[in-house]
Formats: structure tokens, C-alpha cells, sequence
């Protein structure tokens, strides 16, 4: 397993998490979806093999274009 997290700055409420925590949620070898309102930022516990553009393309169908991974 490993952790991933992106800065995605149009997250700003519940139906957000809603969005991003379902679409996120349907890439193969992703176990745990978190998003931090404060923060702005998507956590994302996945498979080793699960790979960052993946997750990156699941949060722009959620409708979110500005993403970046979070060093």
C-alpha cells in the first residue's frame, strides 16, 4: 500500500467530498479516500500498482481540472 495526496483547490464542501470520494473510490486497488476541506487535500491510500495519473483522472471526472501532487 501507499499513500498518495493532491492539492485540489476548488474542493470547498460536502457535495465535493461526495464527488471525489465516489469517483476516486471507482480506480481498481484504491482502498481509503479523504478529502481536508482545510487543506484542500484528496488522500488516497492505494495498491502499489495504482498510479498517480489514475487518481488524477478520477478527480478531474469528479469535475476538478486544478490537481497536483502533493510532495
Amino acid at each position: 500500500m501507499k499513500t498518495e495526496k493532491f492539492l485540489v483547490p476548488a474542493v470547498s464542501c460536502q457535495h465535493c467530498v461526495r464527488a471525489v470520494t465516489s469517483e476516486v473510490g471507482k480506480v481498481a486497488g484504491v482502498s481509503d479516500v479523504k478529502v481536508n476541506l482545510d487543506s484542500k487535500v484528496v488522500t488516497v491510500e492505494a495498491g502499489d500498482t495504482v498510479a498517480p495519473e489514475a487518481i488524477v483522472a478520477a478527480i478531474k471526472e469528479a469535475g476538478y481540472e486544478d490537481v497536483s501532487a502533493v510532495a
